[in-house]
């Protein structure tokens, strides 16, 4: 019997990433997705979350009372005032993944700003695909089109 350390240590290392340009300075973009607990309040498929109780780098997000997800704020925005980010993990993926760590961040670029959304994880092949399309496809890629439409 494989252990799940064991199977964690063969599960490969995978990568996610979306990103969108916009016609804005980096710190206008910034002002409306700098804050990580309001995720909910530009993304159009992401309910508000509210902050945890206990640990304020917690954002918790529910559905009709019920708790769908938590996430942990890992490094909050750094940089210039020009390029910032911050970095979470999933605390209870509903995924078969491990080690969840991901990055929302904004930089220049010739035509105003590039907003970057990316994770790093450990999943089988199978997983990866479906990490790709619930995430990657649905929440990445639907925040950043939200993100466009605000923008473009």
């Amino acid at each position: 019997m494989t252990s799940p350390q064991h199977t964690q240590k063969h599960t490969p290392q995978q990568t996610l990433t979306r990103s969108v340009v916009l016609p804005a300075a980096p710190a206008d973009v910034w002002s409306v997705i700098g804050e990580f607990h309001g995720l909910g309040d530009w993304h159009p498929y992401v309910p508000p979350s509210s902050v945890d109780a206990e640990d304020g780098d917690i954002r918790v997000f529910a559905v009709e009372g019920k708790v769908v997800a938590r996430e942990r704020l890992l490094a909050p925005a750094v940089g210039p005032e020009d390029h910032a980010a911050y970095t979470y993990t999933v605390l209870d993926p509903m995924l078969p993944i491990t080690d969840y760590v991901a990055t929302l961040a904004v930089r220049p670029h010739a035509e105003g700003s590039e907003v970057v959304w990316s994770a790093r994880y450990r999943s089988t092949e199978e997983a990866a695909a479906q990490v790709e399309s619930v995430f990657g496809d649905g929440t990445y890629g639907t925040g950043l089109a939200a993100l466009q439409a605000k923008f473009g």
